[in-house]
């Protein structure tokens, strides 16, 4: 009889979105119920993400059941939501669904908010919507920053055509297959050499130090959902100093992923700890904050930095390997978080500024905004608007969810749209087909005021898991 394992895919659509929490599901599953139905188990599994109380003390259940978050927590205090709102600016609200906009005005309610904007690829998410940006005074909120602390885009611009794309596709995607490691719990059997693995916090802070090995494993890998990592042609269409590149098309490398399960057990469990400490409605209790002047606050401030410091490592480690597979230097690199929290200045008072899916757009800070598997992404220049707290969006943003992406896309659709746009795919599903996805051209329309556009990326030859 086979064995029964469960796909990352088929958690997220019983409603499975934390990596570790993904993780866990799946080992558990393959050591005890690898002889039970697969519908039987992922009824089971989805139970216990409705109710985790109820399976704390199951004799094969409960480390995934205690890895979510309670649903209440005795020592903490009660705080209720402010009757009225901070107000906040809306970019392209036409693109916007209503439950990101309700998360947006119940976020805007916290007490520790003092400032917000919503980008115009925002969509509902956990906590803050996905494009949802929160400034807060003195206080941090860990599904402010989201489960994937650190997720960011690097983009590498070679001093190469992208013509080559087309003459040597097979090279280019041999690269890319060697270069990382794609799946929600890929390790790499031999380890990178990066100094981040050797930053103090991961001995000093006992679970840092226990996730150490994990994350030296899965240094350089990408991990899964929208990740991704590709080819393309950088077209620079006049001289900025900022960016430093000449007018012209370049071959380019683009790369999107965060901090793998380093940065989800971080957020895990200091969503935990925020929520025992601050008792909030229950619609919001995910917004649950940690003061930066008390032990635990101050400890997940420095947790978040060494998980974006580790994304961004993982980063450099791809491109690495990527250039020294090609044989050449790149131009330029250009990268940038888009879910992480800041320290700063707003009408000359520090604050904690949440971007949970948004770029930041500082007055000429540069960054990558990417589309999809077919569409092209934008190199972009802040230009600091005050209305948007110095943010733009993160991408496209999704315009269908991946259940319904997953039941309404056809993978020959998949194929014939890709194929017409002239790209190859290695690997990917239909849940990411561009299909899912806004009108990025549309998108940017909506956000000339928060930047300028200096360059676009065209994919040609993408991976993804």
């Amino acid at each position: 009889m086979k064995k029964l394992t469960v796909t990352a895919k088929e958690l997220r659509a019983i409603g499975y979105n934390d990596s570790p929490l993904i993780s866990r599901a799946m080992e558990i599953v393959k050591k005890h119920f690898k002889h039970e139905s697969r519908e039987g188990v992922l009824a089971l599994l989805k139970q216990v993400l409705a109710d985790p109380a109820s399976f704390h003390q199951h004799a094969l259940l409960s480390a995934l059941a205690n890895m979510m978050v309670k649903e209440t927590m005795p020592e903490g205090i009660d705080y209720s939501l402010n009757r009225q709102g901070i107000s906040f600016a809306v970019f392209g609200k036409r693109f916007i669904e209503e439950s990101a906009m309700h998360q947006m005005y119940r976020a805007a309610k916290l007490p520790v908010s003092v400032a917000a904007a919503l980008m115009p690829d925002a969509h509902s998410g956990y906590g803050l919507p996905i494009g949802g940006v929160l400034a807060t005074d003195n206080a941090v909120i860990p599904y402010g920053v989201g489960v994937d602390i650190g997720c960011r885009m690097c983009l590498s611009i070679y001093p190469e055509s992208s013509q080559v794309l087309k003459q040597k596709e097979s090279f280019f995607k041999r690269c890319l297959e060697e270069s990382t490691l794609f799946g929600s719990s890929a390790q790499f059997q031999r380890s990178a050499d990066h100094e981040v693995m050797d930053d103090p916090l991961f001995f000093s802070m006992p679970m840092l130090k226990k996730l150490h090995t994990r994350a030296w494993k899965q240094l350089g890998s990408s991990g899964s959902g929208n990740h991704f990592a590709e080819f393309g042609e950088v077209t620079i269409e006049a001289t900025d100093e900022a960016l430093g590149v000449s007018p012209g098309q370049y071959l380019a490398l683009l790369t999107h992923s965060g901090s793998r399960a380093l940065g989800a057990y971080i957020a895990t469990h200091y969503t935990q700890v925020a929520v025992s400490k601050r008792r909030l409605p229950q619609e919001v209790k995910q917004l649950a904050w940690l003061s930066l002047d008390e032990e635990e606050g101050a400890a997940y401030w420095a947790a978040m930095n060494l998980a974006g410091d580790y994304a961004a490592a993982c980063h450099q480690v791809i491109h690495d390997k990527v250039t020294r597979q090609l044989g050449m230097r790149p131009l330029r690199r250009v990268e940038n978080h888009h879910n992480f929290a800041w320290k700063e200045m707003l009408q000359g008072v520090e604050r904690i500024v949440h971007r949970k899916g948004a770029t930041p757009a500082g007055e000429g800070v540069l960054g990558i905004i990417p589309g999809s598997m077919t569409t092209p992404g934008f190199i972009v220049k802040g230009r600091g608007q005050a209305a948007s707290v110095q943010s733009a969006s993160h991408g496209a943003g999704r315009q269908m969810s991946r259940r319904q992406a997953n039941e309404s896309i056809t993978r020959k659709q998949l194929l014939q749209t890709l194929a017409a746009a002239g790209v190859s795919l290695i690997g990917g599903g239909v849940d990411e087909a561009p299909m899912a996805y806004k009108d990025i051209h549309a998108v940017m329309e909506a956000q000339t005021e928060l930047v300028e556009v200096l360059g676009r990326f065209q994919p040609r030859v993408v991976r993804m898991d």
